[in-house]
């Protein structure tokens, strides 16, 4: 049975075992306890791209993060995808805007405290587990603009290749390095995220998956998906890159 309302997933990819589709930020994956009130979720709009049969998701994207999302169309599928995630064989690719002029390229080693899946536990430590990303600089520019004390503020254009995954991950790496993302209310910086909001009219975290490379689990093809940020993204990028890509 169709939904409803429009479906906002795109479907990318699909073959008896996978599909891949983009999700618009702002769209949870699935029902979530944190946002308890929420209604519509990637996973029933998938399912409808899916013929109504079930999907099942094999990785997460934040809520506020648009891109690549991958479900297996099998439980088979699924757990096959899921060892390959666990075993680092899935390679993941994303785009960032950030404040400042991160080095070219580079390795965060920074381990990463677990958040508390029980709300009554979130006052106490959590294990650290070990978290690495590395990135590489794909465009730099510099507005005439003043924030925090500044005559003008450095943005950065990113390709961020997460080699764990942890929660967060990367917003909490882009941080961890004092090159937080642009549009993160969680980690990142006020000043820069009000500037951007009131120049687009909007305040979105700039964080797209971009591409999944693995080898498919079933008939062990090497398979490269890809998926073009959203227009809301691509629109800040190019206007504030206007030079840079001239």
């Amino acid at each position: 049975m169709s939904l409803p309302f429009s479906n906002p997933l795109t479907k990318l990819y699909r073959d008896d075992w996978l599909l891949a589709v983009h999700k618009p930020a702002g769209l949870l994956v699935h029902r979530s306890p944190i946002d308890r009130h929420e209604t519509e979720f990637a996973l029933q709009y998938a399912r409808e791209l899916n013929g109504g049969e079930h999907v099942y998701p094999v990785h997460r994207l934040d809520r506020p993060t648009s891109g690549l999302l991958l479900f297996a169309r099998d439980p088979h599928t699924a757990s096959l995808l899921g060892q390959a995630m666990m075993a680092n064989s899935v390679h993941k690719t994303y785009q960032a805007l950030v404040r400042g002029w991160p080095p070219e390229g580079g390795l965060i080693d920074h381990a990463l405290r677990e958040h508390a899946l029980d709300k009554r536990l979130k006052d106490e430590p959590q294990p650290l587990r070990e978290a690495q990303t590395r990135y590489t600089r794909l465009a730099t520019t510099q507005l005439p603009v003043g924030i925090e004390g500044f005559a003008t503020s450095r943005y950065s254009l990113m390709a961020l290749h997460p080699l764990t995954g942890r929660k967060h991950q990367l917003r909490r790496h882009m941080q961890h390095i004092s090159h937080p993302i642009i549009g993160d209310t969680n980690y990142g910086r006020t000043r820069h995220n009000h500037y951007f909001a009131e120049r687009f009219g909007h305040s979105r975290l700039m964080l797209a998956a971009t591409e999944l490379r693995f080898t498919h689990p079933i008939t062990g093809t090497p398979l490269h998906l890809e998926a073009p940020p959203s227009e809301d993204f691509q629109r800040v990028v190019w206007e504030i890159f206007a030079r840079a890509f001239e």
